[in-house]
């Protein structure tokens, strides 16, 4: 059974048990997993799916520009708990609880700032599964001992006094949790380690590049390795705590291929 067919059927029995309402299905992994690829196989597999991602929750760039002023100037860089709109991810999903045809929002990379509402997209009414894909859908909080040392050049040198990291954390352990909270199956694909991401993120953006793409949110090769630098500590915390708890724990190779999968049967079926 391929990869897809194996997430296909986790769901389906999940969707079994909730006869009565839509699920929502989050799936996790790095920058360049192939969590939108994997999400749009299954929307074909299933029916009366749609895909929400994460990355269209990011709130516009004069909203991260206002963080940016009021609480710490790395918070204008789109990413991390704290640069997304919650309150619009809830209720994009209680839209589609209710049965109703729900727009679903779309962010732009390459202006790096949230398309109008005319150019949404719309779930249809009756939609049965949300597949809710992003890089840090599902974390959890870090402990605060943990939040001390800086992992790399941006904390030890933007955030010498770890308090865009705090703030991040405390993001993550509040409104976002309410988020994950509805999630009812949870797929992790996990990458082999960090300096992969790096290279699968290079990947994303000259493929960007060379389709055309233009605007601010269009990176050269060294402001990707910065941009990827804001996302490493909770990168490396969630390869490291959700393998045991995730319903679907799928190890990758460096070329995105699944080298294993793990069921967790107690929480899948």
């Amino acid at each position: 059974m391929s990869l897809d067919e194996t997430i296909a059927d986790a769901i389906t029995r999940r969707l079994a048990d909730s006869p009565d309402r839509p699920i929502v299905v989050g799936i996790c992994g790095a920058q360049g997993s192939g969590k939108s690829t994997v999400a749009a196989a299954l929307c074909t597999r299933l029916d009366g799916a749609v895909t929400l991602s994460l990355d269209d929750l990011y709130r516009t760039r004069a909203e991260r520009q206002h963080l940016a002023e009021d609480v710490h100037p790395l918070l204008r860089t789109r990413g991390v708990p704290g640069t997304h709109d919650i309150g619009l991810g809830l209720a994009v999903l209680d839209g589609i609880a209710a049965g109703l045809a729900t727009p679903l929002p779309r962010f732009s990379k390459a202006i790096d700032d949230r398309l109008p509402r005319s150019e949404w997209p719309v779930a249809p009414a009756g939609t049965r599964i949300v597949l809710l894909e992003g890089w840090c859908v599902g974390a959890m909080p870090q402990a605060e001992a943990d939040l001390v040392a800086p992992v790399n050049d941006l904390e030890r040198l933007a955030d010498a006094d770890g308090v865009w990291r705090r703030y991040v954390n405390a993001a993550l352990a509040g409104e976002y949790q309410t988020l994950f909270g509805r999630l009812d199956l949870l797929i992790l694909l996990a990458a082999p380690d960090f300096e992969t991401v790096l290279t699968w993120r290079l990947e994303q953006e000259h493929a960007l590049r060379r389709s055309g793409a233009s605007g601010q949110g269009v990176m050269d090769d060294a402001a990707v390795a910065a941009f990827v630098s804001h996302y490493e500590r909770l990168t490396r915390h969630i390869l490291a705590e959700m393998p045991a708890r995730c319903d679907l724990f799928v190890t990758l190779g460096a070329r995105r291929e699944a080298r294993d999968l793990v069921q967790h049967r107690g929480r899948v079926q």
